[in-house]
């Protein structure tokens, strides 16, 4: 795990660097379709705008969170949609100036809690260092959305390692999605980096293990591209099946990528 300012640091950027995909589109660009179905690029803006204020209100305002959360407990799902739809009704430049302000406030607030503390959130506490991990990779996968409908290649780069590292902590979730048993045994995660260092998780000596591109394996993860079209080996019965199935958010899966539907590393 990397110090939280530096998590910080990369998360606020990420936030920027998806801003600037879509800082210059026209009203009627907005609305275009991304491969997540039924998502135009204003939807997915949306998504990421809720999920900064619903982040930055964990963490400075406990009793305004949990009355957020006992309003969507009967249908969290639901809740989130109504709250998408209510961002998205914002003119476009009204959305991109809440989405950088929130996740400018989130950041800050993450950054203020103090020492030693948690964040409280979905199903458990979270640290910060963790909440912010998935703040990356929430930014990470609906940004790849975004440049997938406008056609524009994002260039990978270090602050991947997050994404990596909170892959690493959530790798029953694709088990748990799908009401499966998580197995117990160790899975070793060593990827390469954009500037070509090793980035490892888990035991050194584990019989599973997944390989490849760090980038490559972060596109699995968000389930923004299909296994075939990825450069990552599995070494392991185990290793295999999770590569299916691999997922670093709760919930539903959704349907993921057909194979063949990108380019590899695109």
């Amino acid at each position: 795990m990397k110090p939280l300012d530096e998590i910080l640091s990369d998360l606020a950027t990420d936030i920027e660097e998806t801003a600037a995909l879509a800082a210059d589109l026209d009203d009627d660009t907005w609305l275009t379709p991304t491969p997540a179905p039924g998502w135009t690029i204003a939807d997915q803006i949306a998504h990421l705008t809720f999920i900064f204020h619903l982040a930055g209100t964990a963490a400075s305002d406990a009793p305004a969170f949990a009355e957020m959360m006992e309003g969507a407990a009967e249908d969290f799902e639901g809740a989130v949609h109504s709250a998408l739809l209510r961002f998205r009704d914002f003119p476009p430049e009204q959305l991109l100036t809440r989405y950088r302000v929130l996740g400018r406030t989130s950041v800050d607030a993450l950054a203020a809690v103090p020492a030693n503390r948690t964040v409280p959130w979905l199903v458990n506490p979270l640290p910060p260092s963790v909440l912010a991990a998935a703040g990356i990779m929430e930014v990470f996968g609906h940004g790849q959305d975004i440049a997938d409908a406008l056609s524009v290649r994002r260039e990978p780069t270090d602050r991947l390692y997050h994404l990596v590292w909170f892959a690493s902590l959530t790798r029953d979730f694709g088990y748990l999605a799908r009401g499966l048993t998580p197995p117990t045994e160790p899975l070793r995660i060593e990827v390469t980096s954009p500037s070509g260092e090793i980035w490892a998780h888990g035991p050194e000596d584990a019989r599973n293990k997944v390989t490849g591109p760090a980038h490559d394996f972060c596109l699995l993860v968000t389930r923004r591209r299909h296994r075939a079209d990825l450069e990552l080996v599995a070494t392991g019965p185990v290793a295999d099946r999770w590569l299916d199935i691999a997922q670093a958010y709760r919930g539903a899966p959704g349907g993921g990528r057909q194979p063949g539907q990108f380019t590899a590393s695109v």
